[in-house]
This record gives C-alpha cells, structure tokens and sequence, in this order.
C-alpha cells in the first residue's frame, strides 16, 4: 500500500542543518540526473539517506553509478508524477536547476505539501563537513546577474587565491557546490556561481538556518529565461535572492538600477553595507575609475577623502582585459575580493595572470583582413550588447533560441552600427523582423544549411564577401545554441574551425596583435 504524504515532518528537516545531524532513512526524491542531480544523490547517499532519482534521461556514467552508490532511480517520461515516485512518498525533494515552476513533478509536490531544495540549500546544511582551522566552515561568496556571472566568479576566486585564502570556484560555473563541500582539502571561501533557476529554489527556503553569504553580488539585469520563470518580473525576483541574509557586502552595479533596488529591498544580516561599482568616479562605499585608475573607496577607513589603487585600465589592456563589461566585472570582483580583506597588491597580481574563460571575446584569428572573434557565451541580448559596445562596425553573426525573449530592443540600439548581419538559428524569422523595423539599411544574409556541420562554413564563407581589411567579424548570437548546437561552447568552437579550414595556416589567433576592443 502506498505511503501517504502530506506536508512532511517539518520539525525533522529543520534539525538537518549539519552534515553531522540524523540524515538516516530520510526519504528524498532527486530531480534530473546530470552532474547536479547525480551530486545531490551522492551526497544524500553518503549521509544514509533513502534516495530515489527522478529523471526524464540520463547521462550513461550517472546511471550505470546509481546502483554502487545504493540510489534507485526512475527514468521516462515525466509529464505526471510516475506511480514510483507517488508510492515513495518522499518527505522533501532535491530538483536540478533544468526543473521549473511549471514542470509536473515540480507542480504537483506542491500541491501535496512536500517540501522542494535545490542543490544549494542542500550544500548549505552539509556545509561542516570540512572545518577550517579555526573549526569555521567556509565562507560563501555569491554571484549572479544576467551576464558577466563565470567571469566574475573566476576573477573574484583568482583574487582570493592571491591573497593567501583556499578558495574554489563553483555552483552554475561548473563544478556543484556539493562537491566543493564535500572535498576534504576544505577551503577558507567558496565562490559560487548561481543560476536564476538555482536562486528561484533558493527563495523556497523555509529553514531556520538560511543561506547567508559573506558577500553577494548581482551583476547586471536583462530579460533572460523568462520561457523559465514565466515572466520579467519572476526572473528579477529569482535574482534579487542573492542578496538575502548577506552579513558583510552587497555589492551593486550603479548602471543598473535594478540591482541597487534589489539591495534597498533585500533583507539582510545588520551591520551589512551596500558598495556600489560602475565604470566612473567612484563615491564613498563604491569602486570606480579615476583618471584611468581602477580604485576602492569602499574598504578603508579614510574613504570619504581617499582611495586605494587597484590596478590601472593600461595594465588591463596590455592583459586583454579592456573591454568595458570587462572592467565592470573587475571592479565587482574586486569589491567581493575586499570584502574579504584581501588586499589590492594581490588583486593587481591575480590580474596579470587572468584570461578568460573560451568562447568570451575570444579571437580566434587574424586573417582574410579581418578580426574573428567568438563570443559564443553571448547567449542573450543584454550580452551581445556588451560585445556589440566593444566591436562598433562589425559584421554580427547573430541568433539561435531567444528563449521567449524580444531581441527587437537590442537591434535597435545597436543594429544600426553593425556593417552587416548574418543570421543563424532556428529563430531567424523575429531577427530578420526586427532589423527590418529597427535598422532596414543594413545588409542582411541567412544561412539556412542542410545540417548542423555546415552552419559555421556558411557563417564564415558570407563574411569573406562583406569585410574588408581592418574589420570584425563578431559571433555574439544573443541567442542560445541547443537548437542547431551542443552548447554555446560547442557553437563557438565550430565557428573558430571553420575559420581555420578557411584560411589555413595563415589564420593568427594571437590576440596581442589585435585591435583593442576597447577602443
């Protein structure tokens, strides 16, 4: 006979806030099965739970290491709870970023009562499993925004490596933030990357023991997954998550007033400051530039008079690091870095090493008279627009999924600059639309190839007839990939072998020789 559930034993899940409390028998259902969802049912598994995994598909490797780890898992279709999971009777479930408010399953645990983690707030109750000296566990440092978030992590992570902490880069960057917590080396910070999707679960929390960061961050906010969220308003209230409970710096962007109201509206740890960033003169409390000086005014005692160089905007163009985005996510990486009393010395050493991550305002060559550069990673409007700031003029190789987003807005700011468009994806209809309304003198080509192989072939191929010496050819889709592409990795990285085929061994990708891109 089936178990019955109702609203579950909440005073059971409270108690579970230490990786050392009675996890034993706790019946736990797992949503999805990729990297997060087999994270999540490793670690439940390690603390004696009863897990069972609920997934549509799954990744070979994770399924075929279920059954070693002791988790039963259920695989098809999901568009009702399957009687697997109902007969289980789970008394909390643990659901992969990709599962959102609308899903079935997601759906109808609400409607039964039962209470819904992500991943984070899982990590955050098992975060003692690794002590630091002091017998601390680590401190958190979050970071989200529209655009901008894996550079910022891995900026913020560098600083704090320089200035003598463990620090590790984890979350939506990559590597689940279980598995961060659950290494034995243990670290002094994490520095965690979040989703929309990830911080919306986060907003279920209920515990008397939330996620409170040290320090967080909102980067930026655009239209982005609102296919996800349902809508404007539901994605910036998934954002503005981040900042709950924070106990040392919300740290904002002064360009976007968005995120300053999420700070004015946050509820947060007393004693906790508000430090603003943009690419000016800097205020008290605030990072800035000054005279081509990146500076902080923030944290240090005397900064209603003075300020503390943090590096300069020519040392960040000999580090192909100039860009105006860039810079932003310097200063907000900076201004986390600080709140971790790391100093600017350091932070100025972590820059000289640092390049970004592939497929983000990478030139991949130099040939044919012209620049190439991949910003594949441009997955949305707000990003491509950032790109389309740094390279004015380019030849744009734009569109692939909008995800339910208007990208009518983007070209008209900048579709007019461009010196050509060429129009990939699934979604080309709405491009071709919009630059018919917004910026009908510029030249638009299509490709509409017979397969996938061809796309970047044909790309690179209409670009040849339009540039001339001296110009860009910028792929910044505004678009994701998944309709023609494995990933956005997947979709630059075909467009930079397609340039190479194309040119042969005369394509330089060497960026030092190329113009900066942030002039």
């Amino acid at each position: 006979m089936a178990r019955t559930h109702m609203s579950g034993d909440v005073s059971r899940l409270d108690a579970l806030t230490s990786w050392h409390a009675d996890w034993s028998g706790l019946r736990v259902a797992v949503l999805g099965l990729s990297v997060t969802g087999f994270s999540v049912a490793d670690t439940l598994a390690e603390l004696g739970a009863d897990v069972l995994v609920v997934s549509e598909s799954a990744a070979q490797e994770y399924e075929r290491l279920l059954p070693v780890i002791g988790v039963r898992a259920v695989i098809g279709s999901l568009s009702t709870a399957p009687e697997e999971l109902v007969s289980f009777a789970p008394e909390v479930i643990v659901a992969s970023p990709g599962f959102s408010p609308r899903h079935p399953i997601v759906v109808w645990a609400r409607e039964q009562g039962v209470p819904l983690w992500g991943d984070v707030e899982l990590a955050w109750r098992v975060r003692d499993k690794v002590l630091r000296p002091d017998g601390s566990p680590a401190d958190w440092v979050l970071i989200t925004g529209t655009n901008g978030k894996t550079t910022t992590t891995g900026l913020t992570a560098a600083m704090l490596v320089a200035g003598g902490l463990r620090a590790a880069p984890c979350g939506n960057i990559g590597v689940p933030v279980l598995d961060a917590v659950r290494d034995p080396g243990g670290f002094d910070a994490l520095v965690v990357e979040l989703s929309s999707h990830q911080l919306w679960y986060l907003g279920l929390q209920s515990t008397p023991d939330p996620v409170s960061p040290l320090a967080a961050v909102c980067l930026n906010l655009a239209d982005d997954h609102l296919e996800w969220h349902g809508s404007a308003e539901a994605y910036r209230d998934a954002k503005a998550h981040v900042y709950d409970s924070t106990r040392v710096a919300c740290v904002y962007n002064k360009a976007d007033v968005a995120t300053r109201r999420m700070v004015e509206d946050a509820d947060v740890i007393e004693g906790a400051r508000a430090i603003g960033f943009d690419l000016g003169v800097p205020g008290p409390s605030d990072l800035g530039i000054v005279d081509g000086i990146l500076v902080d005014r923030a944290f240090l005692p005397e900064r209603h008079t003075s300020a503390l160089e943090l590096t300069t905007l020519d040392h960040l163009r000999a580090e192909g690091l100039s860009a105006p985005h860039i810079v932003a996510n310097i200063l907000a990486a900076a201004a986390l870095a600080r709140s971790l009393d790391v100093a600017p010395a350091d932070i100025r050493r972590a820059l000289e090493g640092f390049r970004l991550d592939p497929h983000r305002i990478e030139i991949v060559a130099i040939a044919g008279g012209a620049t190439w550069v991949d910003d594949s990673k441009a997955t949305n409007p707000h990003s491509a627009a950032s790109s389309l700031a740094a390279y004015p003029g380019a030849v744009w190789v734009v569109g692939g999924l909008l995800k339910g987003v208007d990208i009518s807005t983007l070209i008209e700011s900048h579709g007019r600059d461009v010196k050509a468009a060429i129009l990939i994806g699934e979604d080309r209809d709405a491009v071709r639309e919009a630059f018919g309304r917004h910026a009908p003198d510029v030249p638009v080509l299509e490709v509409v190839p017979a397969d996938t192989e061809g796309v970047m072939a044909r790309v690179v191929e209409l670009a040849v007839g339009i540039v001339a010496e001296g110009d860009v050819v910028l792929l910044a889709p505004a678009a994701a990939s998944f309709d023609q592409f494995r990933s956005y990795a997947d979709r630059g990285s075909k467009f930079a072998a397609a340039v190479r085929e194309r040119f042969g061994r005369s394509a330089d990708g060497d960026a030092d020789d190329a113009p900066d891109a942030s002039r």
